[in-house]
């Protein structure tokens, strides 16, 4: 069996391929674009090179024909925005499904979150290719290896492009949660912009990154997008998370479940956190934080 891996970050795709090996005889590792592998995670790497003018989306087509040659194959998705299209239109080609956000394996059964994450579900794929996204911290203990015997793939034209009209870079101003060991994720306990000043000086202290949950971003506008934690943003497996002022719903709960020890700060001594906290504080943030910090 082959493992082919799509992935946009280097970090996704060293630890997709290491998980892989595994799983599969062969790991075969897609690069689309600019996206430079490290060295030794995978048996072969597909780079496809994207002409000038072409989406990123339109890629699928390539893979597509890469995947169309061979056997029984299974395929592990980094779940970024444009890999999920793209995972779609290749399940759609192959007249199968996506088993998306897949927290375990146990054989071709994956375990993973239904219903925004108030379930879970253990799911067999049937046919002879499987798709799966995969987030961070699945296969953090494995190791990755192979050769990255490169082979450049051929463009094809998808039959339906899409036209570029223009591109402009997006300022990113948060830190990248990914890569965090240490997060304090800032909830709707925070009543004023100012007060997520408590929750920097914090992050200062024990050297954390500042997230949040989605009112902050979508609603509030007070963090940036790519800090949102949860169900539909960021899930993360971070060494340690302190919930503040977050009261514990599972549409949030989902993305920091995976914590390696979780702390909740929350004035309500009824919050649903303290049910999924490893250590809580019943307090006022405003009273919490700052004595925190100076203890700190």
């Amino acid at each position: 069996m082959k493992a082919f891996i799509l992935a946009e970050h280097q970090d996704a795709a060293r630890e997709l391929c290491a998980g892989a090996r595994s799983m599969a005889d062969e790991v075969v590792c897609v690069s689309i674009g600019d996206l430079e592998l490290p060295l030794g995670v995978a048996d072969k790497v597909l780079h496809i090179t994207l002409p000038e003018g072409a989406v990123f989306d339109d890629a699928a087509d390539t893979v597509v024909a890469a995947l169309d040659a061979s056997g029984d194959r299974v395929v592990l998705v980094e779940p970024t925005r444009r890999m999920k299209v793209i995972a779609g239109k290749l399940a759609a080609h192959f007249e199968a499904s996506v088993i998306t956000n897949v927290l375990s394996f146990d054989g071709a059964v994956a375990t993973s979150l239904y219903f925004g994450g108030v379930g879970i579900q253990a799911q067999n794929p049937c046919g002879d290719i499987s798709f799966y996204t995969v987030g961070q911290g699945v296969f953090a203990d494995a190791e990755a290896s192979g050769s990255n015997e490169i082979e450049d793939v051929a463009w094809i034209e998808p039959q339906v492009p899409l036209k570029l009209v223009s591109v402009h870079s997006i300022e990113k101003t948060g830190a990248d949660l990914n890569k965090s060991d240490v997060i304090v994720a800032a909830g709707r306990g925070f009543c004023e912009e100012s007060d997520l000043d408590m929750a920097r000086t914090l992050c200062d202290k024990i050297g954390g990154a500042l997230g949040c949950t989605r009112p902050l971003t979508e609603g509030l506008d007070w963090l940036p997008k790519e800090t949102y934690i949860g169900v539909s943003g960021l899930m993360l497996s971070p060494k340690v998370y302190v919930a503040a002022g977050v009261s514990g719903q599972m549409q949030h709960m989902v993305g920091c479940n995976r914590a390696g020890t979780l702390f909740a700060i929350n004035k309500d001594k009824n919050a649903p956190v303290f049910k999924q906290c490893d250590f809580g504080l019943v307090g006022d943030i405003k009273d919490v934080l700052p004595a925190l910090a100076a203890a700190l």
